[in-house]
């Protein structure tokens, strides 16, 4: 942006360099928070959501497995 006034050009050329360095600021706080974020979360002890279905899964058949060996039982002891 050309004007007349140096003043300006400058506050201009200013403004924009501003901007640019706010930019860079914010992707390198970006990084810096991911990187903070990874550290945190790779120290607690969590599961990937397949291997929960999958405990989810098998605990679920071994109440199965329970209530019908339950009702044997049962059915065993009424004889």
């Amino acid at each position: 942006m050309q004007t007349s006034n140096k003043f300006m050009d400058d506050m201009a050329k200013l403004a924009t360099g501003a901007v640019g360095a706010a930019h860079s600021v914010k992707g390198e706080m970006d990084g810096m928070l991911r990187a903070w974020l990874d550290k945190q979360l790779a120290g607690l002890d969590l599961v990937s959501r397949e291997e929960f279905e999958t405990v989810r899964e098998m605990a679920e058949k071994a109440r199965m497995e329970n209530e019908d060996l339950r009702a044997e039982i049962e059915a065993l002891k009424a004889k």
